[in-house]
């Protein structure tokens, strides 16, 4: 009779296959993981950026609105521009401002604008867009 002390090879290949297929599972889980905290990290400061783009909208009087950026189609776009700042790396802003009553017949124009802030930034190779809208009301 054969000794039965130790290990044969197929033991061992059975040994190795096993923890192979765990480690790379708790692999693919890590990453996917590390990769789902970036994504939910960027989005939060896209959108953290956008409402920070709003607010300073908010605080710019009625009529230096109106005169902002491009004129198109009486739609008015600020470029499309880089966001300063070592931290803000990589997110761009664009922002649209078009008069309420052009979707809306029955309003009068010029007495409401509707502004929309686009924060755009790159993720696994795809562009990913946050985009934020407020209502600014000329005051009498």
């Amino acid at each position: 009779m054969r000794d039965e002390k130790g290990f044969t090879g197929i033991d061992i290949a059975i040994c190795v296959i096993v923890i192979f297929t765990f480690v790379s599972i708790i692999a693919n889980l890590s990453y996917r993981f590390n990769s789902s905290s970036k994504e939910i990290e960027l989005k939060a400061k896209a959108v953290e950026l956008a409402i920070e783009e709003i607010e300073e909208m908010k605080k710019i009087d009625y009529t230096q609105i109106e005169n902002i950026g491009l004129e198109e189609q009486n739609k008015q776009y600020l470029s499309k521009e880089e966001i300063q700042g070592t931290e803000n790396e990589g997110f761009y802003r664009q922002i649209l401002v078009e008069d309420y009553a052009l979707n809306h017949p029955e309003k009068i124009a010029g007495i409401v604008k509707k502004v929309s802030v686009q924060i755009q930034y790159n993720f696994k190779n795809k562009e990913q867009t946050v985009e934020l809208s407020t209502i600014i009301t000329k005051e009498s």
